[in-house]
């Protein structure tokens, strides 16, 4: 693009060059023609033959300066022009010396000048001098008087003039093609700039688009496209087809001003939308869409950005693991009632020795929290997908009881790995909680502390209180959580990598649940873990009812 540029630039100059040439040419013709038939008129040449000779050859030169194609010659070669004017000024002034054919001598002083530089004043000026000197030595019937000093002084100082603004017109070009090439090379810089933004944007497989602060599209990439024809039916035109769009349960119709782009366009920001495109019962299509405002260095905003992703095979398989579990706990509440129900009937019995009535209350006790258990699996599933959230029945209760008898269940667990469970920082406290949620929440997080723990080492339990809140505190000295993995530690069916390397077995779902639950008291659960050096998890829950609006 540069080279392109200067060829530009040497072309131009070089038509400019002989375009100047014939202009100023025919200029100095027009004024010898006028000049001449004013003498003529006025009957004041000396020599006739001599000022025709004069004029003829003044039009063989205009007629060469039209017809050699200067633009291809060397700049050297038009000088033979404005020397060739002042060889048939000075025949023009020989055959008239009184009419004033020495004034024209400024139209080959200023060509040499402005064409040639300093070289062709210094020539113009001299070769111009001497001639005009030359005529008036040999012409007997010529002094010299101040006029033959003050034509070529005044020649020379119009030629200067010429020359001056010559340079500034230089000057000002050479800047001028400078800038021209640095834009052209800015042009092609952006050029290839924008190239490489295209083929990115064109090369990945996630939706783009850039919003215009006005709501125009101003950017979008393929990617877009295909996600956009693929979330309509085969044999319907993309732009006469209105898209069915639901929301992330897939059942939900959006009306178009609450779908991602109409959102977006009218300034809205969010973060991994899901949406699906197409009816039900039909090949649909999930999109994760996010939305981003932009700004300018000053804050003011410039517009945004959509991405989209295409999600649905992750949905359908989350979905399908979901399925999956609420089928196999289905399956497990069916059996489970049925034992509960025949272990109820042998506990009413009064053949019961004391150690088998013990041991029956220990079965149905288990039997009981594994069909609690089994129920929030279904009851998380179907959180999962909107439905019902866990059933919680909260009454003052005492905390610390609980979490003894939560540690008086993990115990046995902990002694066959040689660990200790440190309780005294238990202080009696109330709390308006659900007893047996609670207990299922300290259940799972001590049967994680005794199962991810090393062998022989201390699970410290503690219960406080303040003014408004009950606080327990479970700490381990185990291995400790990655800090990435941290911020999805609560997330359904998550397992970490140190421990799917293990053959300790899980389902993921038991922080998640244990969230759930305090959530539903109106707490929290919190956790801070250095790896290699252990976890804390923080249970916060109310001590009194929380207040009714009126």
């Amino acid at each position: 693009m540069a080279d392109r540029a200067l060829w530009l630039g040497v072309a131009r100059e070089d038509r400019t060059r002989g375009r100047s040439s014939a202009l100023n040419q025919l200029l100095l013709g027009s004024v010898v023609l006028i000049a001449t038939l004013l003498v003529v008129v006025t009957g004041q040449p000396n020599d006739s033959a001599l000022l025709l000779a004069g004029v003829v050859l003044v039009f063989a030169i205009t007629g060469a300066a039209l017809i050699v194609p200067w633009n291809g010659l060397a700049p050297l070669w038009s000088a033979a022009l404005p020397v060739a004017d002042i060889a048939a000024i000075m025949i023009l002034r020989d055959a008239s010396p009184t009419s004033g054919f020495a004034l024209l001598w400024v139209f080959p002083a200023t060509w040499l000048a402005g064409s040639f530089g300093l070289a062709g004043l210094i020539f113009g000026g001299v070769s111009i001098s001497v001639v005009f000197w030359a005529t008036i030595f040999l012409d007997s019937g010529q002094a010299f008087t101040p006029v033959a000093f003050l034509v070529p002084l005044t020649i020379i100082a119009v030629a200067t003039t010429a020359y001056l603004q010559s340079r500034r017109t230089g000057a000002q070009r050479a800047l001028l093609d400078k800038q021209a090439r640095l834009l052209a090379r800015t042009v092609e810089r952006a050029r290839e700039q924008e190239d490489i933004v295209t083929e990115v944007l064109d090369a990945v497989d996630f939706g783009v688009i850039r919003v215009a602060a006005d709501g125009r599209l101003t950017v979008t990439n393929e990617a877009h496209a295909r996600l956009q024809q693929t979330a309509i039916p085969r044999g319907r035109a993309l732009e006469n087809t209105h898209r069915a769009v639901y929301a992330a349960d897939g059942l939900t119709p959006l009306v178009p001003s609450e779908e991602p782009l109409a959102r977006a366009r009218s300034g809205e920001e969010f973060e991994s939308e899901l949406v699906w495109y197409g009816t039900p019962g039909e090949s649909r299509r999930a999109l994760s869409v996010t939305s981003r405002r932009l700004r300018d260095p000053d804050g003011s905003e410039v517009g945004g950005i959509i991405v989209s992703r295409d999600v649905t095979a992750e949905v359908t398989a989350l979905r399908a693991r979901e399925d999956l579990v609420a089928s196999v706990s289905h399956e497990l509440r069916t059996p489970l009632t049925s034992i509960l129900g025949y272990l109820e009937l042998v506990l009413d019995g009064d053949d019961l020795s004391p150690s088998s009535r013990r041991q029956l209350e220990v079965a149905e006790r288990n039997a009981t929290r594994l069909l609690a258990i089994v129920a929030d699996i279904l009851a998380a599933s179907a959180d999962a997908r909107g439905g019902v959230e866990l059933s919680v029945r909260t009454a003052p209760e005492s905390l610390d009881a609980v979490v003894r008898a939560s540690i008086e269940a993990s115990e046995p667990r902990a002694v066959a790995r040689n660990m200790a469970i440190d309780s005294s920082g238990i202080e009696p406290t109330t709390a308006f909680i659900d007893a047996g949620r609670i207990r299922q929440v300290l259940d799972n997080l001590l049967s994680n502390a005794v199962k991810y723990g090393r062998d022989g080492g201390t699970v410290e339990v503690g219960v406080t209180s303040d003014v408004d809140h009950a606080w327990v505190v479970v700490r381990d000295d185990g291995p400790g959580i990655a800090l990435d993995e941290m911020p999805r530690l609560f997330e359904r069916f998550f397992r970490s990598d140190a421990v799917r390397n293990t053959s300790t077995h899980g389902s993921g779902l038991g922080l998640a649940i244990s969230r759930d639950i305090v959530r539903s008291h109106g707490g929290e659960i919190t956790v801070r873990s250095v790896l290699g050096e252990g976890s804390t998890f923080v249970v916060r829950l109310p001590l009194r009812a929380p207040r009714r609006e009126p």
